[in-house]
């Protein structure tokens, strides 16, 4: 009996061990695909929330990072110049909301130097199929209500759901998700707003960060 015993959890833990291999091994073999596919993905996104016509460089190779707790981490994010006839147009941001109905929310925010918003993508999440993640642009257009859109003191507690009192509408069962896109697209565009002048600074460290 105690023989069985033992060879039953060797069998076990044999099985255990060329499992675990495998999955490192998958990981490790498609990590590098599943980056370049990210990439692909982010590269994209640029050409699509900044307007061609605001710029004539190569985003992605004039971004830098940028750490600030107002992005909704303090990790850093990358942030992408655009210019147009070597003067800054516009820039494009990552940023996050961390509260999310399933966790954070990566997204990414174009803008211009007037402080329009000229696009506002979804990056990752996890939320809910069905109901949260009608933030994704593949989903729904709701991303789109923030395209032409500024953040004056005027019209600053407008930047709510409407459930909340404000102007951008949330989803059937499902207000917690928008109200934290909502949320962290307006802590986002105060922080440029309010940091301008470095922002959109040409003499910044202009590198590829999408490679």
């Amino acid at each position: 009996m105690l023989a069985a015993t033992r060879k039953n959890s060797l069998t076990l833990a044999v099985f255990a061990c060329i499992f675990t291999g495998l999955v490192a091994l998958t990981e490790y073999l498609t990590k590098d695909r599943i980056k370049e596919k990210e990439t692909a993905q982010v590269i994209s996104i640029l050409d699509h929330i900044i307007p061609h016509n605001l710029y004539d460089n190569n985003l992605h190779q004039c971004c830098t990072l940028i750490t600030d707790p107002a992005l909704g981490t303090n990790r850093p994010l990358p942030s992408c110049l655009a210019t147009l006839n070597g003067q800054p147009t516009a820039l494009t941001i990552e940023t996050i909301a961390p509260d999310g109905y399933n966790g954070e929310i990566k997204m990414i925010i174009g803008i211009k130097r007037d402080g329009t918003i000229t696009g506002v993508r979804i990056l990752s999440h996890k939320e809910t199929p069905g109901l949260g993640n009608k933030i994704d642009f593949h989903i729904t257009d709701w991303a789109l209500s923030f395209t032409g859109q500024k953040i004056t003191d005027s019209v600053l507690s407008n930047w709510k759901v409407k459930k909340d009192g404000g102007k951008f509408d949330q989803f059937t069962g499902a207000t917690i998700t928008p109200r934290a896109v909502v949320k962290a697209v307006k802590n986002a565009v105060l922080y440029i707003n309010q940091n301008q002048d470095t922002l959109f600074s040409k003499s910044l460290d202009c590198r590829n960060l999408y490679e």
